[in-house]
């Protein structure tokens, strides 16, 4: 069985509206062959990742960059992850009040220099979460999910 690995920081309802989402579309029973496995960015370690064959990573936008707990985790497994998982597939999600590009720059410069791949589109949100909002995180978990289990 393939392993998802979703990083996550969701200190608000908001954030933790979206990683509920993005969980259901990862889990959706059609996909088969995929662990799902959530941890907080302040749990996930080294071997989290390397144990892993893709990956999500979610986060609030905090003055124009990512929040400080998915950078603690990047600046925690970035040189001793470098070389091992390179090629391996991620998607991303960002909420903030008003602005979330700094966030998602900050998060693909890192990913791009792990080597991982894009297996979706960004998901951006400012404001409230609603039912649009609720079903994009889905589809992002989906096609992650289904990016990991090699379906595609």
């Amino acid at each position: 069985m393939r392993t998802l690995l979703v990083v996550h920081h969701t200190p608000s309802p908001s954030t933790r509206e979206l990683l509920e989402a993005v969980l259901a579309g990862a889990n959706d029973p059609e996909i088969d062959g995929v662990e799902v496995r959530a941890v907080p960015a302040l749990g996930a370690t080294v071997p989290d990742v390397l144990a892993a064959d893709g990956y999500l990573f979610g986060t609030t936008a905090n003055f124009g960059y990512m929040s400080g707990a998915l950078k603690h985790f990047f600046d925690t497994v970035y040189y001793p992850c470098l070389d091992a998982v390179a090629g391996r597939p991620y998607g991303l999600w960002v909420h903030g009040n008003n602005d979330t590009a700094g966030a998602v720059s900050s998060v693909r410069r890192l990913a791009t220099g792990l080597g991982l791949v894009q297996a979706a589109a960004d998901l951006e949100v400012t404001g409230p979460i609603d039912a649009g909002v609720r079903e994009q995180g889905y589809e992002l978990g989906g096609t992650v999910a289904v990016t990991v289990s090699g379906a595609l």
